[in-house]
């Protein structure tokens, strides 16, 4: 397992192959589809093994210290969701942090504990200059997060 960051509670890892389930559990999610996909659904297992996980991995291989990083709870190994800390797609050079939380992972503090780690690490050692985040405007537990 490549742990990229540890913190008091969780740790982030990298994603690998057999996080398949849990990418198809944590975007089939009610409140994840209402927050990233309004109005729409989960893409199927065969887009994520051929399309979507291929995506996230191939990030280790292009930017050294970026990407989407499994969120493991530490007292039990539960894997909560995931983080993003990539580039941004446009040409600003500015780093987009992004996280998806399974139902009981939320209201913990756990995506603030996690951001506020990746914002820290990618100041202090990855020379980043800025850190952008987004979410729409009616959710407001990320928008609490965003704000801290």
């Amino acid at each position: 397992m490549h742990i990229f960051l540890e913190t008091d509670r969780l740790l982030l890892r990298r994603l690998m192959p057999s996080d398949i389930d849990n990418l198809l559990r944590l975007d089939g999610d009610p409140d994840v589809i209402r927050f990233t996909n309004p109005g729409g659904r989960c893409a199927p297992r065969d887009v994520y093994e051929a399309e979507i996980l291929p995506r996230f991995l191939a990030y280790y291989e292009q930017y050294s210290g970026y990407g989407y990083w499994a969120a493991i709870e530490k007292s039990t190994n539960a894997f909560l969701g995931w983080f993003h800390f990539r580039p941004a797609r446009d040409e600003s050079g500015d780093i987009e942090l992004g996280y998806r939380l399974l139902p009981f992972g939320r209201g913990q503090g756990y995506a603030t504990e996690g951001s506020g780690a990746l914002i820290r690490k990618g100041f202090m050692e990855l020379g980043v200059g800025r850190v952008t985040a987004t979410t729409l405007v009616e959710n407001i537990a990320s928008r609490r997060v965003m704000e801290k």
